[in-house]
């Protein structure tokens, strides 16, 4: 069942969530081992939360009543180990729950583990010195990242929802590579609350789901917005204006055929149910240093935040203290410009007025998953390499602090991974966004679960 369904079913009594809450921690045990996706697994504590919540007086008007939910390694949860994918962050548990946590769970969520992140979030694959989190459509590529271990856990139907974050695309692209529904909001619809800076307010909390109406649901309980919820159930944003940006970001590149036909495929419906579809290029920077300069320092915060928590940064990858420490030299230079971001945001928004517009559409990635192996063994280049590479259209969207989302289009013939498209939208458009992904959902469903699982 869904989400929606699993909520429904115990608000009216016909669920038990002990028994979903079982069933949830049976899939986790038969799938994961062959995946990673999961750090910690709470089956004790998470069977007791359940048992809590049947006596719960208001049970019947809990949004998320008995939903199992999976939480990213990088927030907090009280009395758990918050390892942030890394073996230098301290191993005392954590003293107090995130917001997002505490929403969750005064709706009827049960936490049922926490997810598999690269270190410090850096990274769009996800590894560490203990496991390779595997892609259930293709277990020999990766499931993205930062929110890989996410993606893994719903594509495999291990939950139906879980927590993700997104700083440069890290809701969006394991969501892409995993074929579920990936939102992340825009600037202050979630609270963030992160470490360090939030990569100078890059990064948002949003859901990954295997359905809009899952992810309208969760997000609604995260935002404390519970409009939004409907939002995703509703196919009909009326006649719309997206324009489709077939450019690609960089200088240098590509995106890959298949992927390219996807987002001319969605056009193409689009344009069927009746949108106004015209097609222009997008103006990205063409200076990355105002996006680049945030990931660095924000990166550099993050890791001063690791310290101040009794952390040990000599323990960090090879490849993080590298990224570190140039993000500490933009630090120590000021190279971080606001100016910059606000220039790019006009040039931005006067497009979307050239074309009449109230969406844009890119492709959700340049290429398929890479390969599942030990990233973190190697060194910044190679990573910096193959993520630039491969997810370049997300990270303009965490600058600006607007609304995206990647809706799943597709398979790939060769590597039998899921093709998806991405969109953007305006301040505020969270709801248009939601109801415009149930449209293409209900005119062109998708996989729910990786074929096997």
């Amino acid at each position: 069942m869904t989400a929606v369904q699993t909520a429904a079913g115990v608000r009216a009594g016909r669920l038990d969530p002990v028994e979903v809450t079982r069933a949830a921690l049976a899939r986790i045990s038969e799938r994961d081992p062959e995946l990673g996706a999961f750090v910690a697994v709470r089956a004790d504590r998470a069977v007791a939360e359940a048992e809590v919540l049947t006596a719960h007086p208001q049970l019947a008007d809990l949004p998320l009543a008995g939903v199992p939910v999976a939480i990213k390694d990088n927030i907090p949860i009280a009395g758990e180990i918050m390892t942030i994918g890394s073996q230098a962050t301290s191993r005392a548990p954590q003293l107090g729950n995130h917001t997002v946590v505490r929403r969750l769970r005064a709706a009827g969520a049960i936490v049922v583990g926490t997810t598999a992140v690269p270190e410090l979030c850096l990274w769009g694959t996800t590894d560490n010195q203990d496991t390779v989190t595997r892609n259930p459509w293709n277990t020999k590529r990766t499931p993205g990242g930062s929110s890989g271990g996410a993606g893994a856990a719903v594509a495999s139907g291990q939950v139906d929802i879980a927590h993700g974050n997104d700083g440069l695309g890290s809701i969006r692209i394991p969501a892409a590579d995993c074929g579920l529904f990936g939102f992340k909001p825009g600037r202050g619809v979630v609270p963030s609350e992160m470490g360090g800076n939030g990569w100078f307010g890059m990064a948002e909390n949003g859901p990954l789901a295997t359905t809009v109406g899952d992810a309208a649901l969760m997000l609604s309980v995260m935002a404390a917005a519970p409009d939004l919820a409907q939002a995703g159930l509703s196919t009909d944003p009326g006649p719309l204006g997206i324009v489709v940006a077939e450019n690609f970001p960089l200088a240098v590149g590509k995106t890959d055929q298949h992927w390219a036909q996807a987002q001319a495929s969605c056009s193409s419906l689009l344009a069927g149910l009746g949108h106004h579809v015209p097609h222009a290029d997008l103006p990205y920077p063409a200076n990355p240093a105002p996006l680049l300069m945030r990931w660095l320092a924000g990166a550099a915060a993050d890791a001063d935040d690791v310290a101040a928590s009794g952390g040990d940064l000599g323990k960090l990858q090879r490849r993080s203290k590298v990224h570190t420490s140039l993000g500490r030299t933009v630090t120590r230079f000021d190279l971080v410009d606001d100016k910059q971001v606000g220039k790019i945001e006009r040039k931005v928004l006067a497009y979307l007025d050239r074309n009449k517009a109230d969406v844009l559409l890119t492709p959700a990635l340049a290429t398929s998953p890479p390969p599942a192996k030990e990233w973190s063994a190697r060194g910044w280049a190679a990573n910096m390499w193959a993520n630039v590479n491969y997810a370049p259209f997300c990270g303009l969207f965490n600058m600006l602090g607007w609304p995206a989302m990647s809706v799943p289009f597709g398979v790939h013939p060769v590597t039998r991974t899921p093709l998806a498209v991405h969109f953007a939208g305006r301040p505020g458009s969270e709801a248009l966004l939601l109801t415009l992904a149930a449209q293409i959902e209900a005119a062109r469903p998708w996989q729910r679960v990786a074929p096997g699982f």
